[in-house]
């Protein structure tokens, strides 16, 4: 029996190497990694820039409490400000956690400005913040807060894409909206153009907080530096984690100067998060990322694999119905008479690694700095595991 606690299913192997795009099992066998660690790992394995970054800095310094200047720390924040609406960043160490901090920071802001009773979040169905009390209870799923007693009060949910739903419950206590640009857990669901745009026209016709989750989607994911960018919308709290720190465990919450006025000495905190060996990886990834037309091969490799999903879907669609997805984060759809599990799983036979999601979705996040090549390898793997099935 496995001292580790049951809260996974089955493992199918144990991987132990990576090098790039692949990933590499016990038994020698290669696969191509289309998970990316659920879109973490986003400049691939053992990147070299990433590697010098983390073994330099375990050189020096590992670990200082925040109750000290971080150097690297105030460098990572000035390019994540550069690059972005915000003013300040609040480090931690996870998705969930850069959340919880966008929930309390917004509460703290309306207390700040002498309105204490504006306490309501409104999410929407399908959304998923985190798998802390708070979090849970904004993503609303009842998969995630089965067993884990009553829902933390405070969090409000309507439909997917409902603005006029949201808007109805606007009340004296809402403090802020929040979505995902686009749902990563329920089937890489993208909110449409205009949902964006009008979830910050209603936001400030009510004086409320706009929060994006970009956890999944943000640093470089969907082909720009966060996804909202593409939409000419800015808000006032965003959360950042995963590909942010290219495998090493980083949250971030960014915030506009008017939230940060909020906040003093105290208010909030953490032991981990920020400390010089994470900050100096994400620092590494924004390093690449940053460099001149990177981006743009984000876009360009996005084209080839959603061309090679629209080609895959109309050469047989008994055992796929769509696909969905904007740069690298993409996905195709399976018909619901086939378990999401049985195509993972023949992909995998075909040396593929994929991400099961809800809304029977199998998601394709390869890393950002993949080949072209490698995205056309890629899709001749799931087309074979399609043919097997």
């Amino acid at each position: 029996m496995s001292s580790i606690a049951p809260t996974y299913g089955p493992r199918k192997m144990n991987l132990v190497k990576g090098q790039g795009a692949w990933v590499y099992d016990d038994q020698g066998q290669a696969y191509l990694d289309f998970s990316s660690g659920i879109a973490v790992t986003s400049l691939g394995h053992n990147h070299p820039a990433l590697t010098k970054a983390l073994l330099s800095q375990a050189d020096t310094l590992l670990h200082v409490s925040n109750l000290y200047g971080i150097p690297v720390q105030e460098k990572l924040a000035t390019r994540l400000t550069e690059n972005s609406f915000a003013d300040a960043v609040f480090f931690c160490n996870s998705g969930a956690e850069a959340m919880e901090a966008c929930f309390k920071f917004a509460r703290r802001f309306f207390w700040h400005n002498n309105q204490p009773e504006r306490t309501e979040i409104i999410s929407f169905s399908g959304a998923f913040h985190g798998r802390t009390i708070a979090t849970i209870a904004a993503g609303g799923s009842a998969k995630y807060l089965e067993g884990f007693g009553p829902k933390a009060n405070g969090f409000l949910q309507v439909e997917f894409g409902d603005l006029a739903a949201a808007e109805a419950l606007i009340g004296p206590k809402t403090a802020a909206l929040v979505f995902e640009p686009i749902q990563g857990e329920s089937g890489i669901r993208p909110h449409d153009a205009a949902f964006i745009r009008e979830a910050r026209e209603l936001a400030d016709s009510y004086g409320l907080l706009l929060i994006v989750d970009e956890v999944q989607t943000g640093v470089g994911r969907t082909g720009t530096f966060w996804a909202h960018e593409d939409y000419g919308i800015s808000p006032d709290l965003l959360g950042s984690a995963k590909g942010l720190g290219g495998g090493v465990p980083i949250g971030a919450t960014l915030m506009t100067a008017s939230v940060a006025d909020a906040l003093a000495p105290g208010t909030h905190g953490t032991t981990y998060g920020g400390n010089p060996l994470a900050v100096s990886a994400a620092l590494a990834v924004i390093e690449i990322i940053d460099q001149p037309n990177f981006l743009q091969s984000v876009q360009t490799k996005s084209e080839i694999l959603t061309k090679g999903l629209e080609s895959l879907i109309r050469g047989d669609n008994r055992i796929l119905s769509g696909h969905r997805g904007k740069g690298l984060m993409q996905s195709v759809q399976v018909q619901s008479d086939i378990a999401v599990s049985d195509v993972v799983e023949a992909a995998r036979q075909q040396g593929l690694l994929t991400v099961p999601a809800g809304n029977q979705t199998v998601r394709l996040l390869p890393p950002l700095n993949i080949s072209e090549s490698e995205i056309k390898d890629g899709l001749t793997k799931l087309e074979g595991a399609i043919k097997s099935l």
